[in-house]
């Protein structure tokens, strides 16, 4: 099919995230993908491929097509793809749930496979509901989080997303209202602030009898907003919530796997939640994976209740080829970076921070920020998101902007020329925005 009927039978049958239907713009047809570029069906702004800035949206740390995720796929397609993990259970996945186990914080010692991030999220919230419930506390049934937080598109994770700023305000009156603190400060070496830490440690308290858990992104927040803050507010969350009886969610579905410099973004302040999700880049990009741990006391306290199981079951868990994949995907990880992932994830950071920091100076930049392997600019007003892309990819860059931020997760294979280049397609970006008819309109990625 060439890519003129692509394209219109794209418009006319397939909804794209975040568009209306039918879409408004065309999306750039991709043909294949190797390395960090990615091919075109047909030039875009005179570029063919176009380095991915992107990560597909977080999760393709190691690239497209790379050897070992490939092979770690073909092998066990030669076994099978997929059985039923009800009543069943297969090598790849017993593999993964130990491992995830062993790396992510101490304490986290169960693990229950998910289809995506989202559905990770609502496994977390229904396993700190269900637990109270078995405790006899069914009253304890609310969350809290901060403000400028996103946890997905399913129903309780939309309840717990920024509930002013995000983009799920139309279902203001519909979800389950939750318990809300201010903004966390900005600022990953900001250090904590005394007045905000009382704050949190004050609402908790407030709020305990009725909190089923606090759940927020750790270091990182993501599509609320981009924002780091320091990681001494998690050590206050863990304190205040281990006082009053309430349990603690780190999503880190954004943020695991190295991305901030660290394994896990709670490894910066040394804590370990009772819950943490994990998803994007656990299966490398290449299929829909996700993970939610708990501590023994949160399982024990589930089987112990009236209702003596986790009453969830996607029709996909334990899927055998992600899991195959995501094993590969760790491997690649721990091991198969000749200096380390912590070395690639600091040669970024520099890099970052080297082909960002002159955009401070750009008309209508607001703050430029860096941490890991993450690059943000924020303008003063809103991004025009489609002289942006063109922008980025006259520079041969794929980014995906949205409302006032222009940003970059790189894969971590990002070579520094590479990285140069997006810093100059982020830079084009801006300069696009400050420059184009749609300045102060508002759009949604």
């Amino acid at each position: 099919m060439l890519p003129a009927e692509l394209s219109d039978l794209d418009r006319k049958r397939v909804w794209h995230p975040y568009a209306p239907m039918p879409g408004t713009s065309a999306p750039l047809i991709v043909e294949s993908a190797s390395g960090v570029r990615l091919r075109l069906a047909e030039p875009v702004e005179g570029r063919r491929e176009l380095v991915d800035g992107m990560s597909s949206w977080w999760a393709a740390i190691h690239g497209y097509r790379h050897p070992v995720l490939d092979e770690a796929a073909r092998a066990q397609l030669a076994r099978m793809s997929h059985v039923m993990f009800g009543g069943l259970t297969h090598g790849s996945a017993v593999r993964l749930c130990d491992r995830l186990a062993e790396i992510t914080p101490a304490g986290l010692e169960h693990v229950f496979l998910c289809d995506s991030g989202s559905v990770s999220v609502e496994v977390a919230i229904k396993m700190c509901l269900q637990y109270w419930l078995s405790a006899g506390r069914p009253g304890k049934r609310k969350l809290l989080t901060w403000r400028g937080g996103y946890h997905g598109d399913t129903f309780m994770a939309m309840s717990v997303c920024d509930p002013d700023g995000g983009m799920h305000r139309a279902w203001d009156g519909v979800l389950p209202r939750q318990v809300f603190a201010d903004l966390p400060p900005a600022g990953f070496d900001a250090g904590v602030d005394p007045g905000y830490a009382a704050h949190l440690d004050a609402l908790i308290e407030a709020h305990a009898g009725e909190l089923a858990a606090v759940i927020v992104e750790p270091v990182a927040q993501g599509a609320g907003g981009m924002r780091f803050h320091h990681p001494g507010y998690l050590r206050v969350l863990r304190s205040a919530c281990s006082q009053r009886g309430v349990l603690l969610i780190f999503d880190e579905i954004a943020t695991g796997f190295g991305r901030t410099g660290a394994l896990f973004a709670a490894d910066h302040a040394g804590v370990s939640p009772d819950v943490m999700c994990l998803g994007k880049a656990l299966a490398g990009g290449y299929l829909s994976l996700a993970a939610t741990l708990c501590t023994a006391e949160v399982a024990s306290g589930i089987s112990g209740g009236d209702l003596p199981v986790l009453a969830h079951g996607p029709t996909f868990m334990g899927n055998p080829l992600a899991c195959a994949i995501a094993n590969a995907a760790i491997d690649v990880l721990l091991g198969g970076y000749p200096g380390g992932w912590q070395a690639e994830i600091a040669r970024i950071e520099a890099g970052l921070r080297t082909g960002l920091g002159p955009a401070a100076d750009l008309p209508g930049v607001a703050d430029v920020r860096v941490l890991g392997a993450v690059g943000v600019l924020q303008l003063d007003h809103q991004v025009d998101i489609a002289a942006a892309t063109r922008a980025a990819a006259r520079e041969g860059v794929w980014l995906r902007p949205f409302r006032d931020l222009i940003y970059t997760m790189p894969p971590y294979v990002t070579g520094d020329e590479d990285l140069s280049r997006i810093c100059a397609g982020v830079q084009a970006a801006a300069l696009a925005c400050a420059q184009g008819p749609q300045r102060g309109k508002p759009q949604v990625s």
